[in-house]
């Protein structure tokens, strides 16, 4: 029976580093305990290890890997790579197991650990409850005799085999000269593969966050802090510009006036792209509660249906799975892709519009904005110790703003599954409603907590 889970959150494992849960002690019995859930096999067994650029990734690499190989798991090494090479080559490589050092879009000083099963998608929250359930026993009588201690190497040519991927989804015969773009890693796991992956497909690239020290990702760089591209792209007059976040799953995009265009505005675009080209299965996208009322009018106008999901791609592709849809994402950046990779993928996604700008041979202005959006305002609210959001005053809380609103517009209050915070979403039908209602809401939760 399924333990209660204590380790995983929506994303695997995730927080400040050397502090619990993210200690060397955690991620060792986690090598353990996940190296025996996968030993399902006679022969050797293999788990593929992937990180992002933070300091703390070598001291959980070092962790996981001597769990790993006491449970009997050859280990493979691949450095830092984004989170859908790993995905990716986990799946290429008939790997058991897929594990990437990450806290995605977060703080250097935090970090996690994300799963993924032989198939490249991440684990179910049943499989990570029976690995936790494992973490909280004693495996010593389990572990490996010492003939079947496993051996760790290093994968040299994974970064040469993620960026063939990922120029395959471009168009054959379609090339990217004479696009001047400006490319943001956020100082993050991308740092290499993407500057490549674009400049071998022709275009001008100018790199910013490509110098990670161990402490600078995502450090006012990045989709979280869009800012930096923008202006840029009008210093350098590019064409384009795309902002990766730590762990390369999510992407922004600028267009050549300096404009930011969302992750609602990318799936608006990748869906007509893809229903013109007959590429779009079934007659649904899937977004999460986050994304914006503008894009589900301009789907269904398409003769598309838009089903949200709570917050987070796995339940992005987990919806994705069951419906047979092949096109999924989050206002935030995560674009699925499913004809691709089994999960979100930043760079792909970038590459998928410039498809469409290089065979409209129009610039990404003209190309990128399809949908007015409604007003609408996120704000986050800090909270310390247990999770209010199961108060009665929270329901209250939601009750009276729904009754404000009386249908002409949308509130989402939710917890992060990552960080101690409360977001506080409004959207409405003009901006003094949305902003007003922020406030108000706000300070009624900031009374709780």
């Amino acid at each position: 029976m399924a333990g209660t889970r204590v380790f995983f959150g929506t994303d695997g494992i995730r927080g400040r580093a050397n502090t619990a849960p993210m200690t060397v002690e955690v991620a060792q019995k986690l090598g353990q305990a996940a190296g025996l859930y996968f030993r399902r096999r006679q022969n050797r067994h293999t788990v593929l290890l992937g990180k992002d650029t933070r300091l703390s990734g070598y001291m959980i690499e070092c962790a996981l890997v001597s769990g790993f190989l006491s449970a009997g798991m050859d280990v493979t090494l691949v450095g830092p790579l984004p989170t859908p090479a790993i995905a990716f080559l986990t799946r290429s490589l008939r790997a058991d197991l897929g594990v990437m050092i990450s806290a995605s879009h977060n703080p250097f000083a935090d970090n996690g650990i994300k799963l993924f099963g032989p198939d490249g998608f991440k684990l179910s929250d049943k499989a990570e409850s029976e690995i936790e359930a494992l973490m909280e026993q004693d495996l010593s009588a389990s572990l490996a005799a010492p003939e079947e201690i496993g051996r760790a190497s290093r994968l040299n040519d994974a970064a040469g085999r993620y960026i063939e991927y990922v120029k395959s989804s471009f168009p054959r015969g379609r090339r990217l000269d004479g696009l001047k773009i400006v490319l943001d890693c956020a100082n993050g796991s991308a740092y290499r593969v993407a500057p490549t992956a674009l400049w071998e497909l022709g275009a001008d690239v100018i790199r910013l966050g490509c110098e990670p020290d161990g402490m600078n990702i995502n450090d006012h760089v990045g989709s979280t802090y869009p800012q930096a591209l923008c202006e840029v792209v009008k210093l350098h007059k590019a064409d384009f510009g795309i902002a990766l976040d730590g762990d390369a799953d999510r992407v922004l995009i600028a267009d050549e006036q300096g404009r930011l265009v969302d992750g609602d505005q990318i799936l608006a675009l990748i869906a007509r792209s893809w229903q013109k080209q007959g590429k779009l299965c079934g007659n649904e996208i899937v977004a999460t509660v986050m994304s914006n009322l503008g894009l589900e009018k301009y789907l269904n106008s398409l003769g598309l249906r838009l089903y949200r999901t709570a917050v987070g791609d796995r339940y992005v592709v987990e919806r994705m799975r069951q419906s047979g849809v092949n096109l999924g994402g989050e206002q935030s950046g995560h674009m699925v892709l499913s004809d691709y990779g089994t999960t979100g993928d930043g760079l792909l996604a970038a590459l998928q519009i410039l498809a469409v700008m290089v065979e409209a041979q129009k610039p990404a202005s003209e190309v990128c904005q399809l949908f007015t959006p409604y007003p609408q305002l996120l704000k986050n609210l800090h909270y310390q110790g247990k999770n209010p959001m199961s108060r009665p005053e929270i329901k209250d809380i939601c009750k009276w703003a729904e009754g404000q609103l009386k249908g002409r517009g949308r509130l989402v209050l939710r917890a992060s599954g990552t960080e101690h915070l409360i977001r506080v979403m409004v959207e409405a039908e003009d901006d003094d409603t949305v902003h007003r209602m922020v406030q108000q809401i706000c300070e009624k939760i900031e009374m709780l907590v």
